[in-house]
C-alpha cells in the first residue's frame, strides 16, 4: 500500500481547492457533493470539513482563485488600438468561462445572492476596469463619465457571456464582437473613428488690446 503524502496545510488546503474545481467544472453546482471532493483528493471528509465548513465555503475559494488566475492571465497591449485591446481581453475571458462553464454558471445563477462570491466578482470587476483605463488612456478625459460607462459594460459583458453559456445565443465570435461594439458606441461622444481618443477642440486665440491710444497703430 502506497503511504499518504505528508503535506503542509498550505499544500493541502491547494490539493483540496485542485480537487473541487475539476468536479465544480465538470458538473453543476448542486451534483457535487463534499464526499466526492474528499474522495477525489484521497482525504477523509472529516479533514475536508477542518479546512472548509461547507460547499459554500469550499466553492467560494474555488472561485476566488480562479478569478486571480484569471486576472493573472488579463493584460492589454497599450500600444494597439482600443478595439484590438478588447477584443483580446474578452478572448482571454470567453476561453476561460467556456472552460469553467459550470463554475461561472453557479456563480452567477445558483449563488448569485451569496455575498461572498459578488464580492469575488465586484473585485474583479474594478480590477479589469482600472487595467482598461490605464492600458487605454480613456481615464484621462472625463474620468468619471468613462469609468462609469466601463463598469455598466462589464457587466453587461458578464451577463451576455452568462446566457451564452447557458443558451447559446449567438456565436462566440459574435458574442466577442457585440461586446467590442457596444463599449466603442457607448464612447463614441468621447472617441473618434475607429475607436481612437477624439482630438480635444483647440484652444480659442486670446487677442490681446493694443496698448497704443486711439488712432496711434496706423502712424
Amino acid at each position: 500500500m502506497t503511504a499518504r503524502r505528508r503535506l503542509s496545510p498550505d499544500e493541502r488546503r491547494e490539493e483540496l481547492l485542485d480537487a473541487g474545481a475539476r468536479l465544480f467544472a465538470a458538473k453543476p453546482y448542486e451534483e457535487v457533493l463534499m464526499e466526492d471532493v474528499a474522495e477525489r483528493a484521497g482525504i477523509s471528509r472529516a479533514l475536508l470539513y477542518r479546512y472548509f465548513p461547507g460547499k459554500r465555503d469550499l466553492f467560494a475559494a474555488i472561485y476566488r482563485q480562479a478569478a486571480d488566475r484569471l486576472l493573472a492571465r488579463t493584460a492589454f497591449d497599450a500600444s494597439a488600438p482600443l478595439a484590438e485591446q478588447l477584443a483580446a481581453g474578452l478572448d482571454t475571458h470567453i476561453d476561460y468561462f467556456a472552460a469553467n462553464k459550470h463554475t461561472v454558471l453557479a456563480a452567477n445563477r445558483e449563488l448569485a445572492g451569496d455575498q461572498v462570491i459578488q464580492t469575488i466578482i465586484s473585485d474583479e470587476l474594478a480590477v479589469l476596469r482600472g487595467r482598461v483605463l490605464d492600458a487605454t488612456g480613456l481615464g484621462e478625459g472625463p474620468g468619471e463619465l468613462v469609468s462609469a460607462v466601463l463598469m455598466s459594460w462589464l457587466v453587461f459583458v458578464r451577463t451576455l457571456t452568462v446566457d451564452w453559456l447557458a443558451n447559446g445565443t449567438c456565436s462566440r465570435a459574435e458574442l466577442r464582437d457585440v461586446c467590442v461594439g457596444a463599449l466603442l458606441g457607448a464612447l463614441a461622444p468621447v472617441l473618434g473613428p475607429g475607436g481612437e481618443r477624439a482630438p480635444a477642440p483647440a484652444a480659442a486665440q486670446v487677442v490681446e488690446p493694443d496698448p497704443r491710444p486711439a488712432g496711434a497703430a496706423g502712424r
